[in-house]
């Protein structure tokens, strides 16, 4: 026990350290595009998350994630060759087969390497092996092969990118830097197929796109974090997090977006919404974890009321990487009105700190 104690003491340090030789997310940064879209090495952690909900030609339901983390681990310039590690490269990759009650998830690690692995602007290019990203103007292919399925699938946005928080920083703590650059394609337009069980589907559905860059991660007493996309039927998207403090009250800086059918964005402050796990629950045999798996959601300023719940209860990614935590993200389902007229629509529901607290910033 006491072996153990000192090694997570001297990780911790470890970063800490190497933390300090890395910018930090600070008011007035100006994006520009497609640079923005790539990779930030000045910053110590960056991860791009795709997520969406898709539907074959005969009804039946998907959902997807596939994730890209960046982890700084050595800013030592002496290091140049191929096989040095100056970034660690993981990729979360599943697939939730909804309507056949079966979720499917992957895991990788690499190093850059020559070209196992990375970001390139110049190529338009997000990639861990032979899971990729492939960026063409307003277009992005996406490519993920697995032992048990593919996806093999077109992503267009149809608005324009989503700055999160407010003066270019989406704040998560007390404190200058206790944040993180945060952009989103909220509408993406999506086509392809779906390779599974030795079936092909051809599908169509939307997706959303979350890439976040920082340094500094949550504030000590910050355990986890719940956050949802949700993509209502009337072109309009929002994005919602709460951070759970360990004494289970909510963070005052907790926060959303809300984003109308134009593209134009109204940025959510904590008292703006209510953000409330409902009576259904799903416990994880393997972490003993216990997720609250039906929301309820209101914007009272918007006229928003919905009601937030999955098709399969069993969306948990663990992971074998030390400083990736484990955590429950998928398809979600949605259901309310908006003043007094019906709304429906999907999303995705990302929950964190529920088997043990975490220390990374939230975002889908």
């Amino acid at each position: 026990m006491k072996s153990r104690l000192a090694c997570l003491a001297a990780a911790l340090l470890f970063f800490q350290t190497l933390a300090a030789q890395y910018r930090t997310a600070l008011p007035g940064y100006r994006y520009e595009f497609p640079h923005d879209h790539f990779s930030h090495p000045d910053f110590q952690t960056e991860w791009w998350y795709y997520t969406g909900n898709l539907r074959s030609s005969d009804g039946h339901r998907f959902g997807f994630e596939l994730t890209f983390f960046r982890q700084a681990v050595s800013r030592d310039a002496a290091k140049t060759g191929a096989w040095e590690v100056k970034d660690l490269y993981v990729a979360h990759l599943a697939l939730s087969d909804l309507d056949g009650g079966t979720f499917y998830h992957a895991e990788r690690s690499n190093r850059a390497g020559p070209g196992i692995a990375g970001t390139s602007e110049s190529q338009g290019r997000i990639w861990n092996g032979n899971w990729q990203i492939l960026w063409d103007g307003n277009e992005q292919k996406l490519l993920a092969v697995d032992q048990r399925f593919q996806l093999h699938l077109t992503l267009r946005s149809e608005k324009p990118p989503v700055l999160q928080g407010e003066n270019g920083v989406s704040q998560k703590a007390e404190g200058a830097g206790q944040a993180s650059h945060y952009i989103s394609l909220t509408r993406l337009t999506t086509s392809g197929s779906i390779e599974l069980g030795g079936k092909k589907y051809d599908v169509n559905g939307t997706s959303w796109m979350d890439h976040e860059f920082f340094t500094h991660q949550l504030a000590p007493d910050q355990t986890g974090w719940d956050w949802m996309s949700l993509q209502l039927a009337d072109n309009t998207e929002l994005m919602l997090f709460r951070i759970r403090h360990a004494d289970r009250s909510i963070d005052a800086y907790s926060a959303g977006t809300y984003i109308d059918a134009q593209g134009r964005t109204t940025h959510l402050r904590a008292s703006d919404f209510v953000l409330q796990p409902l009576g259904e629950r799903w416990k994880s045999r393997v972490t003993g974890a216990v997720y609250p798996v039906q929301w309820q959601i209101a914007i009272p300023r918007l006229g928003i009321e919905l009601e937030a719940k999955s098709p399969l209860e069993s969306q948990e990614l663990t992971g074998k990487t030390k400083f990736m935590p484990n955590y429950w993200e998928g398809a979600i389902v949605l259901n309310g009105k908006r003043n007094t007229k019906p709304i429906d629509g999907v999303g995705y529901l990302e929950m964190t700190g529920y088997d043990r607290p975490v220390q990374l910033a939230p975002g889908g």
